[in-house]
Formats: C-alpha cells, structure tokens, sequence
C-alpha cells in the first residue's frame, strides 16, 4: 500500500455494507411445515393463525358483518342447547386432532364431558362446526378446513355465505353440499327436538 496516495489509504479502510437481501432473509425464517405450537407461539397481532397437514393458514380480522353472524348463531345454538342440554356452545377455540393441525371454528358444538375439563386439548369430538365465509377465507373454509372437518368426522360442517344468504351443509362422506337458502336443520345424537334455524332472521339487516 506504500505506492497508494493518502486519500486512497483511507479509501481502503472504509468498511463495505452489504446490500440486505429481504427476500432471502423472509425465505430463511419462515419455516415450510408449521406445527400446532408453532402455531400457538405466535404473538397476538390481530389475525388468526390455524395450520392443517402443516401449511399455515392465515385470516385478517373478521367483518362486522361476519361477527355479526357469529354473535346471532352463538345466540341461538345456546338457546336451544340449554333446551337440549347433550352439548356446549362456542365462539373459536383452538381444536387441534394431530401434531401439525390446529384450526379455529367460527362456532362449534362439542359434548359436555370434553368441555367439563375446560382445556381444548380434551376438546376432539365436534357435534357441529361452523365457518362463515369472508373474502379472505373463502379457499380455506371451503377447501382445506372443509376437507378436515370431513377427514375426523365432524357430524355436520356448515358453510356461512352471508353475501349469498345461503348456507352449505357438508357430512363426512359427500362430495357435494346441500345448499340451503331457507332454513338450517341441526338433530344432534343424543337431543329430543332438531334446532331450526331461520336464514332470513339469521341474514337480517339489523
């Protein structure tokens, strides 16, 4: 460096910074298989995160319009449970049936002698879960959590279409739902009377 004038001396000295290659970085921390803990660490950031087989599913906060729909639902399946006392209803709730599956229903039914314990890992054996759709969750509810719900045997899986006022039905061993667009007919093992649910209340504007 002797034959190198001051000014290039100190050229030599000034440290280089790598460029930050964002994309790379993304592609190293986010894992490919997502388990129900790695699920259950993350931290709270106002979206839902559920995993089945694995992949990562993730869904915005919900509509108003959604909550809505959940909220009357809950109302009402209550209602009627406490008529037919043979299960528990719930707004969410983390239901896991293996090591890389955790899903979050929109509302589901399951047996009183799983909620007793009052911890979700007892929670296995759904008598109903529903999803109500929203723009976001449309490919997951109606493809990925269908499959599953199908897969363990949920006895019944309704598909919430509030923009269409209608509602699919879905049992574990139909390729293709029932539509339904007047009303909802639940008769759960174990219960006296089915719960009726009308859609035009259900849909109703306030």
């Amino acid at each position: 460096m002797k034959d190198l004038d001051a000014g290039t001396r100190r050229l030599w000295r000034v440290p280089l910074s790598l460029p930050f290659r964002r994309a790379e970085y993304m592609g190293m921390a986010a894992p490919v298989y997502w388990t129900a803990e790695m699920v259950r660490a993350l931290p709270e950031d106002g979206n839902r995160y559920e995993t089945v087989h694995g992949e990562l599913l993730v869904s915005p906060s919900p509509r108003m319009l959604h909550q809505r729909i959940v909220a009357r639902l809950v109302q009402e399946i209550g209602s009627y449970l406490e008529r037919e006392p043979v299960g528990e209803v719930f707004a969410g709730g983390d239901i896991s049936w293996s090591d890389d599956t955790l899903v979050v229903p929109d509302v589901l039914v399951a047996p009183l002698g799983e909620t007793r314990t009052m911890d979700w890992r007892h929670v296995r054996s759904l008598m109903l879960a529903v999803e109500v759709l929203s723009p976001s969750s449309q490919r997951a509810d109606r493809f990925t959590k269908r499959r599953l719900y199908q897969e363990v045997g949920v006895p019944l899986y309704l598909l919430v279409d509030a923009d269409a006022r209608s509602v699919e039905m879905w049992t574990p061993d139909v390729i293709f739902p029932t539509v339904e667009s007047e009303r909802v007919v639940w008769h759960p093992a174990g219960a006296g009377e089915p719960l009726v649910i009308d859609l035009a209340r259900l849909f109703r504007a306030v």
